[in-house]
């Protein structure tokens, strides 16, 4: 149980952290090198923010800073439940390899996706 543990206090701590230095504030956690450089945001700008808001349970305000990441959370959720249910009970859990494959194609078509909408005029209400 040591892993999930770690995992479980790593983000703890970084939610605290983030709900303690607000992210709103401009630079004050840094810039996204994507859009320092290039001028465009990437899928995870935001999601400094959307924890911000998750930890002062504004879900609207979350939503608004990167809406990608909040659709994620039940599915990282459910993943990690999974990891600590087979951890705790011994019964190790096995994606056959077709399920596997079809998420990760599928979470990166999404990806991109919303990386190419949330940078054009039309997906201008995705950006954070």
């Amino acid at each position: 149980m040591v892993p999930p543990a770690l995992v479980f206090g790593g983000v703890t701590v970084a939610s605290i952290a983030l709900h303690l230095r607000d992210p709103h504030h401009h630079l004050s956690w840094g810039e996204c090198p994507s859009y320092a450089l290039f001028g465009v945001y990437c899928p995870g700008c935001g999601g400094l923010r959307a924890v911000n808001d998750l930890t002062n349970l504004q879900l609207g305000a979350a939503a608004s800073s990167n809406l990608l990441f909040i659709c994620s959370l039940p599915f990282i959720a459910y993943f990690f439940a999974r990891w600590v249910h087979g951890r705790w009970s011994g019964e190790r859990w096995q994606l056959p390899a077709y399920a596997a494959n079809a998420g990760v194609g599928i979470a990166a078509v999404v990806t991109v996706a919303f990386t190419i909408l949330r940078n054009t005029q039309y997906g201008a209400w995705l950006a954070p």
